[in-house]
Formats: C-alpha cells, structure tokens, sequence
C-alpha cells in the first residue's frame, strides 16, 4: 500500500512537473500579463515598473511612474483598485513601440481589460499589452504608434 501512495505521489509529481515547464511562449506572455496588473491592482507599481522592457523603462522613470499610477487611477479617478481580465497571446514578428524604433523581432499581444469603479462611475479600459523576452526574462510593452 506504502508503495502503491508514493509511485501515486511522484507519478503527479511528474505530470504537475510536465505541464508547468512544457507551458508555451503565449502561456508565459499571459501570465506575464497577469502578473504585472496584479502587481498594479494592488498599487505594487514598483513591482510592476520592473517588470517593464528596458524601452518602457527609458520612456518612464521608475519614480515618476509609480506616483503617476497612483495619482491617476487613486486621486483623479476616485477609485482604489480596479479588477481586469486578460485575454488570450497573439504571436507577432517585427514588432516596433512606435513607428520610428527598431523592431522586435518576436512580441505576444495580450487584450487587458480593467474595470474602474469610481466617483465618475463604472469604466472600462481596453488595451494590448506586448511581452517579449530579454535575457531570458518576460518582459511588458505598450504601443506607442499614432
């Protein structure tokens, strides 16, 4: 019986194990996504700052950042928190922030929707977020191009 629970045990183990690392570039960029409005849901924008591409963290200094979040969403919205969704990845190549920048060569689009509950009432925001990887790590994009 002893035998029979710990071949159980590590026979999940293993599948847990498979399915966590065999996850898909836009299973991470999902994730990646959630990861950081949650770290901003929570009013963490410094954790979610960190998790910007270093193109974003050239646009926006971390300090600046952090209290422009708070100030926008916390003082002129009226609200303190918000709940979102996020939709599926789509895959593309040669995607530029704005027009004028390099392209990457490979980013995932990510739909964020973030419901706002506040003094001037309920409102929703829709936007593409872009992850991409450097140096091994997920990284957070907006789009810039007009």
């Amino acid at each position: 019986m002893k035998k029979f629970v710990l071949m159980a045990i590590i026979l999940g183990l293993g599948v847990a194990l498979y399915f966590y690392v065999d996850k898909s570039p836009g299973e991470i960029a999902v994730e990646t996504v959630d990861k950081f409005y949650a770290f901003e849901q929570t009013g963490d924008f410094s954790d979610s700052w960190d998790m910007f591409h270093p193109l974003m963290k050239k646009k926006f200094a971390k300090g600046p950042y952090i209290q422009d979040r708070a100030h926008v969403f916390m003082n002129h919205f009226g609200v303190t928190t918000f709940s979102y969704s996020v939709g599926d990845a789509t895959k593309i190549k040669n995607w530029k922030m704005k027009k004028d920048a390099d392209p990457i060569d490979v980013v995932y689009k990510v739909t964020v929707s973030q419901v706002f509950k506040g003094k001037y009432g309920n409102f929703t925001l829709v936007q593409n977020v872009f992850t991409t990887q450097v140096d091994g790590e997920w990284k957070v994009l907006w789009d810039y191009k007009k």
